[in-house]
């Protein structure tokens, strides 16, 4: 496998639509990297430029220290995995899978000895003489997979390979997919919008705004310590609430309460508290009109307004008895509070 090293890169389409703006990211040998932001943000476009697909405006990329910047895509032993399978329809599924070892000529035996061992891995060893159009969306991107392994590229490339199953499917392909890095301790970048699959597939995650890094850094790191107010919203599900607040001699002021807290400089914030940080409480300081209740078996999510005007999301324990219309009263557990400056930057308390 091998280390993957993006150094300023930059592409630009047209005038001035900039994809990605100065991209400088170190990927080690082995490590599992998720790229995740909103549509548009330059997620694909920087597994584009690394697989030879896109060419950089400016920047180098590397692998393994060689610089692969000017080299044509065959030559970059790289192999992606896209959204829609990309399967041939006419070839069975053993072809399908064979087709890039052919390509290059290998002995027939050695064909036969690499599909069956990446088959045998996915699982999917009973399905070889199949086409496409045989099996289910899961058993495809299976194959798709096994197309890229049996290959033994230095780098996975995976652009929202999930994206077109259905939810139950989506969790076990990630369990594959994460069971398959810890088999073959592979170099592996994928791109996501789906906040699950960056948290639980990623050993750093990278977070995309508008082709700019917001942050870098292992999932729980990027949770509970998000270094500005995009990334605290965008990461987690429900997202962080946040409240117009204002900090005056170690009291904050919000949501038409008051909290001690202190070695906060005075001033006006945003203050971001998460749905589960949210503390039910029929005497507490806060109250906020509900809306809507959200059922989902294992607790509720409820979601409400509040005395100052403001949206809140609250996760509760799924036997609070609490109905469209009426009163939800709750504290706000001021150690799970973040901070943010009128900039967006986090503010450590």
């Amino acid at each position: 496998m091998a280390s993957v090293r993006f150094e300023a890169v930059s592409k630009v389409y047209g005038l001035d639509s900039k994809a990605l703006s100065e991209f400088t990211l170190d990927v080690a040998d082995g490590e599992f990297v998720v790229l995740v932001g909103p549509s548009g943000c330059g997620k694909s476009t920087t597994l584009r430029v690394l697989a030879g697909l896109e060419e950089a405006t400016s920047g180098r990329v590397f692998i393994d220290n060689r610089d692969i910047t000017d080299e044509t895509p065959s030559k970059r032993d790289i192999a992606m995995v896209f959204q829609n399978y990309a399967l041939y329809p006419h070839m069975t599924v053993f072809d399908n899978m064979a087709f890039s070892l052919k390509m290059r000529k290998l002995p027939k035996e050695e064909i036969q000895k690499l599909v069956a061992e990446t088959a045998d891995i996915l699982g999917i060893s009973d399905y070889l003489n199949r086409k496409p159009k045989e099996l289910s969306g899961g058993q495809r991107q299976r194959v798709a997979l096994g197309r890229a392994i049996v290959r033994h590229p230095k780098v996975f490339l995976f652009d929202e390979p999930l994206s077109n199953l259905d939810a139950k499917l989506r969790v076990q392909m990630r369990n594959e997919l994460a069971r398959l890095h810890t088999k073959l301790k592979a170099t592996m970048i994928y791109v996501t919008h789906d906040q699950a699959e960056a948290m639980t597939l990623g050993d750093r995650i990278v977070v995309l705004k508008d082709g700019v890094i917001q942050q870098v850094a292992p999932p729980l790191e990027v949770y509970n310590n998000p270094c500005n107010k995009f990334v605290a919203g965008f990461i987690g599900s429900p997202s962080m609430n946040f409240f117009k607040s204002e900090v005056s001699g170690g009291k904050l002021a919000a949501i038409s309460g008051s909290l001690e807290l202190s070695g906060v400089t005075d001033g006006r914030y945003t203050m971001g508290i998460r749905p589960e940080d949210i503390i039910v409480n029929e005497q507490g300081q806060f109250m906020c009109t509900v809306e809507v209740v959200e059922t989902l078996g294992n607790e509720k999510v409820v979601l409400g307004v509040t005395v100052s005007g403001e949206h809140l999301t609250a996760r509760c324990k799924p036997d609070i008895d609490i109905h469209p219309g009426g009163e939800l009263r709750f504290d706000i557990d001021v150690n799970q509070i973040h901070l943010f400056t009128v900039d967006g930057i986090e503010n450590k308390i």
